[in-house]
């Protein structure tokens, strides 16, 4: 540490330059905690180990349906509170754009969610309209609804009977939620499952997947192997997971985001080893007379390395923990916005770990080639200007 105010007045010697340097291994560290940060959030909730709630989908896909009659049996498991059921609608308003979760649920279903608050004559009005739609206060603000209005919902998956598109609900209730880390979950719309089984062409007496409610939290791996253990061996093998689990597995569907991550991560490490090893070498033969001069008063080969060598992690780990740590400031607020898919009160500490050896590593690698060079100056040849 007695050499650190070297360290630190080379690394600053040409400010522009290594405030410019800085600011892309800031971006760089920032992208990389964000995006690892999802990854690490995408790759947990796999265990169903103390949930309250558990989610019971077809073990073949996400998009494979269940039996409506495995409701009674599911029900009938030992620490089973309530069961509920919903599917998926996959619906647009007016266009594609304006995307937005649609599905249907059961009557009860928002006995299943008491945190989702609503006015108990509206949720009335909703169960006594067959084509009523209950919405979340996000959404109905998004859009400018308003109870007794109409919303024209139209099918991209399930048409009506008659063939049409079209799917006319009425809205009768908004609910809304306390916690403001899951707000985003009030950007969805539900509609009674009868009404669409009923209505529409394809399928029938079939549902998405079931909520299930534990009596006990500390029941639930046996719970789960229990509701499991009826679809056995038959075409409708269920899968029981956790919310966070399942929530994920709708966004999976669509991507692989580990290896989304790592290409995207891959790129940007790439062009940041590029750059500050470019901003290294520049650094070393901008003071090639000042290495000289430190070998001439005694420094050693090795001293001279190490110095550099110092001066390029130094300046790596500076803008890679600045990085980080606005990626830890903005997570919970990208975590409350992604309507409970992504559920991170903060960065991880396997982030926090996998970054700091990252800027160890790229330090030691734009380091290593300008630090040799600064090793094996000769002095006479650094002095007079060879």
């Amino acid at each position: 540490m007695k050499y650190f105010s070297l360290i630190w007045a080379a690394l600053f010697r040409s400010k522009t330059r290594t405030f410019l340097t800085l600011l892309s291994v800031i971006a760089a560290f920032l992208l990389f905690g964000l995006l690892d940060s999802v990854r690490v959030a995408f790759n947990s909730g796999g265990s169903v180990a103390g949930a309250n709630r558990m989610v019971v989908a077809s073990r073949l896909s996400i998009t494979q349906m269940l039996p409506y009659s495995l409701l009674s049996q599911i029900e009938a498991v030992p620490g089973v509170r309530k069961a509920t059921y919903a599917a998926w609608f996959g619906g647009i308003y007016r266009d594609p754009k304006n995307f937005f979760p649609n599905f249907s649920v059961s009557p009860d279903y928002f006995e299943m969610y008491p945190e989702y608050i609503i006015d108990p004559a509206q949720l009335k009005s909703w169960q006594d309209d067959r084509t009523g739609a209950i919405v979340g206060e996000s959404l109905a603000k998004r859009f400018g609804w308003k109870i007794g209005d109409t919303i024209p919902l139209q099918a991209t998956i399930f048409p009506q009977k008659d063939g049409s598109n079209a799917w006319p609900l009425h809205l009768r209730g908004t609910f809304k939620l306390a916690d403001s880390k899951r707000k985003g979950e009030e950007n969805q719309l539900v509609f009674h499952w009868k009404y669409f089984d009923e209505a529409n062409q394809y399928t029938n007496g079939q549902v998405g997947w079931y909520m299930v409610k534990l009596d006990n939290p500390d029941h639930a791996s046996r719970v789960a192997k229990a509701i499991d253990a009826i679809s056995l061996n038959s075409s409708n093998e269920t899968k029981t997971q956790t919310e966070q689990a399942f929530n994920q597995s709708f966004a999976k569907q669509f991507a692989d985001i580990g290896l989304i991550v790592t290409a995207i991560m891959g790129a940007v490490f790439f062009t940041l080893i590029l750059l500050t090893g470019n901003t290294m070498a520049q650094a070393v033969r901008d003071r090639i007379p000042e290495l000289a001069v430190l070998k001439t008063i005694g420094f050693t080969n090795r001293s001279v390395l190490a110095l550099v060598l110092a001066e390029a992690i130094l300046l790596i780990v500076l803008g890679g923990l600045l990085g980080l740590a606005i990626s830890a400031i903005l997570i919970p607020g990208i975590s409350a916005a992604s309507g409970g898919m992504i559920s991170l009160g903060s960065m991880p500490a396997s982030t926090w770990l996998i970054g700091l050896a990252l800027m160890i590593g790229i330090g030691v690698v734009v380091g290593l080639l300008p630090a040799m060079r600064a090793m094996r100056l000769k002095i006479v040849d650094a002095l007079a200007g060879r």
